[in-house]
């Protein structure tokens, strides 16, 4: 579900951005303006599964909205109105929101009892996606032409969809268990969302423009490679930020993650070249996955109620602000924006940091400083660390 939401319905416009630059016309800004609509739809389907939380548990809702989707990239190649093409990106933002709140709550209520190791590789689904979108610009691209690539994208959507057409539901607050007393835990909660909120603007700066930018400098096929790339690393590296939170405490790892992202983004804008962009490309796809496994696991485990669609509303959000802020800068190339990408993650790392001050280790009991949950920690057995936190669990502190 995740790959054919996100890593394909959302994310296969990065690598076709560049085929619609050079056949389809499109210009840098247009380019963004379909960003930008892509974007604001994600937001309102985040902000329509938190308001309205039997939306992302409705398995019927799911299906509806991966058929609406790949409808959506299916009228992608049949105009070159840009107004019609922000309509349909639009709707595929909308509902491929919708469909990964609810692949996220499946996900963390079907593994979290029964096996809380495999919840990173799922997320690696998103990776996968890209690197099928990838792997489809890199075929066509000289033998084809943009409308293709839509066309390809369709298929795959479709496939990836069949293949989770019977998902499981997300179970109900009700059967979850969460008719509980709730911790006083809103202040990390605070930290946590402004540091993604914050990841949401630098991400998706670099998620729109790391290929064009990449193609500007070299070969097209090192754009094209270069994303497939960042599906690669992206497919173990949530699962490795989720086996490194078995050791070390979720907001230090958060902060590392901002930080390494910020890293490779600054070295695209700084560095051009073949070697630089690889880099760049899996320093990049190693972290974003991982950070969004990360921020949702720290939100499950703060208790806020509805925490995943409310931390996905802020990157929704982050996500509609960072190319506006990025568009003045086009003029020049891409080196600017991926700077200023750069500038905010390490402003979200900081934000991250905050969130390590005092961090309730163990939700559910008395609220305690981190250096009396380390102690805590180290006297419980180590079968007690689960690697995802459910309502109760206690997060390991380094």
């Amino acid at each position: 579900m995740l790959a054919a939401s996100n890593g394909v319905g959302r994310f296969v416009y990065t690598p076709i951005l560049p085929l619609m630059h050079d056949q389809a016309g499109l210009s840098a800004t247009s380019g963004a303006n379909l960003a930008t609509a892509n974007y604001v739809g994600y937001l309102a389907g985040a902000l329509a599964g938190s308001f309205a939380p039997r939306l992302v548990r409705s398995r019927l809702v799911m299906r509806a909205s991966m058929i609406v989707m790949a409808a959506s990239l299916a009228l992608m190649p049949l105009t070159q109105d840009v107004t019609l093409w922000s309509g349909l990106r639009l709707i595929a933002g909308f509902t491929s929101a919708l469909a990964f709140v609810h692949a996220v709550g499946a996900l963390l209520s079907g593994l979290r009892r029964s096996a809380p190791h495999l919840v990173g590789w799922g997320f690696g689904g998103i990776g996968a996606g890209i690197v099928f979108s990838g792997l489809l610009v890199l075929a066509v691209r000289e033998v084809a032409t943009w409308r293709t690539a839509w066309w390809i994208a369709v298929v795959l959507t479709l496939l990836l969809t069949a293949a989770s057409w019977n998902l499981a539901p997300p179970a109900s607050p009700a059967a979850a268990g969460a008719a509980k007393a709730r911790p006083r835990t809103h202040r990390w909660f605070a930290a946590l969302a402004l540091s993604y909120t914050l990841e949401g603007i630098g991400y998706i700066i670099a998620g729109t423009f790391l290929v064009a930018s990449i193609t500007q400098d070299a070969p097209g096929w090192v754009g094209a490679g270069a994303w497939v790339v960042v599906g690669l690393a992206a497919i173990p590296g949530s699962a490795l930020w989720t086996a490194l939170a078995r050791r070390w405490s979720r907001p230090t790892l958060l902060a590392v993650a901002l930080l390494l992202q910020a890293a490779g983004i600054a070295l695209t804008g700084l560095v051009p070249g073949n070697i630089s962009a690889l880099v760049a490309a899996a320093a990049f796809g190693g972290t974003f996955v991982g950070i969004t496994s990360l921020a949702l696991a720290l939100g499950e485990h703060l208790q806020v109620p509805r925490a995943v669609a409310l931390l996905t509303a802020g990157y929704g959000t982050g996500q509609i602000i960072g190319p506006l802020i990025s568009r003045p800068l086009l003029g020049t190339g891409y080196s600017a924006p991926l700077l200023l990408a750069s500038t905010v993650l390490a402003a979200a790392t900081l934000a991250a940091a905050v969130l390590r001050i005092h961090y309730p280790h163990r939700v559910g009991h008395m609220i305690e400083p981190s250096h009396l949950a380390r102690k805590s920690s180290a006297s419980r057995p180590p079968h007690l660390h689960a690697p995802w936190p459910p309502h109760t669990l206690q997060d390991r502190s380094n």
